[in-house]
């Protein structure tokens, strides 16, 4: 059996409504860098440590690693699902880009890609379903993994069964991601059992 903690990463620029940077160069706000620091004190301690590809991530397990002199390894499965083409949103803010991000959404076509470097939900439904059939079975017990909220939510949703097939599957999830309680800097625990792999939610 093993145990993983899936942190989703700090408050970011992003978040905060800043102006749009490439997805994986987005840093943490001045909040989000309290928040890294505060999670030294909330996870297990010296523990091996995966981020995804994006900088948000690296920085908020930043803090963590430091501590216990942890080099953390890369984990692209884990990567944010990159719906909008930095294309699209180039010089925009997080009130301008909300209506791109509900068009979407509204859309609801799995294979759809919007642009250069973006991802279709079809991929990024793949990419968690590799993580579960392949990429946690070999990653150390214990390990915490530095990911985003979207994704953690995806896992949740597979692992209570659903599908992200069809535009229904895709209206569905969003309803079900927007109603589940993910602020920045959540933790999530995945544990195995002989029932299944089951996330709970860890409160601060």
């Amino acid at each position: 059996m093993k145990t993983f903690h899936l942190i989703r990463h700090a408050q970011s620029a992003a978040n905060a409504g800043g102006i749009s940077r490439p997805e994986r160069e987005i840093p943490l706000s001045g909040l989000g860098k309290e928040q890294a620091a505060a999670l030294v004190f909330r996870l297990p301690e010296n523990r091996p440590v995966l981020v995804s590809e994006m900088r948000r991530t690296r920085d908020t397990a930043a803090p963590y690693c430091q501590k216990y002199g942890i080099k953390p390894a890369i984990l692209p499965c884990l990567n944010e699902f990159s719906c909008l083409s930095f294309d699209l949103i180039r010089g925009m803010d997080g009130e301008a880009r909300r209506p791109l991000t509900q068009a979407y959404w509204q859309h609801a076509d799995p294979h759809r890609r919007t642009g250069q470097g973006a991802d279709t939900f079809a991929e990024f439904d793949a990419r968690v379903e590799a993580f579960l059939q392949n990429a946690c079975r070999s990653l150390p017990d214990g390990a915490l993994l530095f990911g985003h909220g979207i994704w953690i939510a995806m896992l949740a949703w597979k692992l209570l069964g659903f599908q992200a097939a069809s535009s229904a599957d895709m209206t569905a999830f969003r309803a079900f991601q927007t109603h589940l309680p993910m602020p920045n800097a959540a933790v999530w625990q995945l544990c195995d059992s002989e029932a299944g792999w089951r996330l709970s939610f860890q409160a601060a």
